[in-house]
């Protein structure tokens, strides 16, 4: 038996045959099929032209099968059915999964978690399940692991393909009111001591050993020796939160302990901010969708927000800066 060969011009064809054998109509399928009349009909001769047989007996006021239409018509129409059943299961099934978003742990935790509710009254009908990852977060996935989007943390020039530079980060020491009452000599700087330092000690993928205290420093004009003798956690809010029961002076990003600041939870030391080596970038792990898409101006917006307050706060209590926080973003979205 010859074996066909389901072109996109014979599915075609056997499509307005189905619409014509199932309407009785030229008229009426291809007012379903949204083409002329005069299409439908020649879609029809060439099927005929190319089975080399009539399918179709065209009458003055109806349009009835031939034998060989018979024959056809069941077959494809059981066929489009299936097609038609099996493609809406498949896009069903898509649609209620939710999107897959891995994240950061410490932003996710401290940052992102806490404006969710938001997302989710504005985009009711669009569920989302967010992974809060250690290991590095690119666009490369595991075989078999489906991720709609990531947020990472990371310099520009590791920054995922297909990522946008959603927000700069500042960082600077922040402690306990009780560790600063509890040692009243710390006033500048040049009043640290290693052992008081709690260090997060994988900042990001790939990142120098203990990178954020020492950009701090270097920014502060503070040459301090044995940094590895303070206290080292693998994630910035296992740090934080050992600045908070009292346990020493944590370097603070401040997506990650603004709330805190503000709150009077964590005392900003020295009111001296310094760029991050590291800024948050968000990216698709595919083609964008119209969920995707608003997730997406949903994270920009709230990040846009987050910015505006932030760099509020450090004009008005930042002892010194090299750079308003809103430029260092420009030059990320130039790099990236």
């Amino acid at each position: 038996m010859m074996k066909t060969r389901f072109s996109p011009s014979l599915l075609t064809w056997l499509r307005c045959f189905e619409a014509v054998a199932r309407c009785g109509s030229f008229t009426r399928a291809a007012q379903e099929l949204h083409i002329t009349q005069g299409a439908v009909s020649q879609q029809i001769k060439q099927l005929e032209g190319w089975l080399e047989v009539p399918v179709l007996q065209r009458l003055p006021r109806e349009v009835l099968l031939t034998a060989e239409g018979e024959r056809l018509h069941g077959v494809v129409s059981d066929a489009f059915r299936c097609m038609d059943t099996v493609i809406g299961e498949i896009r069903q099934e898509r649609i209620a999964a939710p999107m897959e978003m891995i994240c950061a742990p410490s932003f996710a935790m401290r940052w992102l978690m806490p404006r969710m509710g938001d997302f989710f009254r504005c985009h009711p009908d669009i569920p989302l399940r967010v992974q809060a990852e250690v290991q590095p977060l690119d666009d490369k996935h595991p075989p078999g692991k489906h991720i709609d989007a990531i947020i990472c943390f990371t310099p520009a020039q590791t920054a995922p393909a297909k990522g946008v530079a959603m927000l700069d980060e500042w960082i600077f020491p922040v402690a306990s009111p009780e560790f600063l009452a509890a040692h009243p000599e710390i006033l500048t700087p040049h009043d640290l001591r290693p052992n008081f330092l709690l260090h997060d000690d994988s900042a990001w993928a790939g990142a120098p050993a203990l990178i954020e205290w020492r950009t701090w420093l270097e920014h502060a004009g503070v040459d301090l020796p044995d940094l590895h003798l303070g206290q080292r956690f693998n994630l910035s809010q296992l740090a934080v939160g050992s600045a908070m029961t009292g346990q020493g002076i944590a370097m603070g990003r401040a997506a990650i302990v603004f709330e805190d600041v503000l709150a009077g939870r964590l005392i900003d030391v020295f009111g001296i901010f310094a760029p991050s080596p590291a800024s948050y970038f968000f990216a698709t792990a595919h083609q964008s969708s119209e969920p995707i898409a608003a997730l997406q101006g949903w994270m920009l917006a709230e990040a846009d927000e987050f910015r505006h307050q932030r760099d509020q706060h450090f004009a008005q209590h930042g002892a010194s800066t090299r750079q308003l926080p809103s430029m260092q973003l420009q030059m990320l979205n130039h790099r990236s």
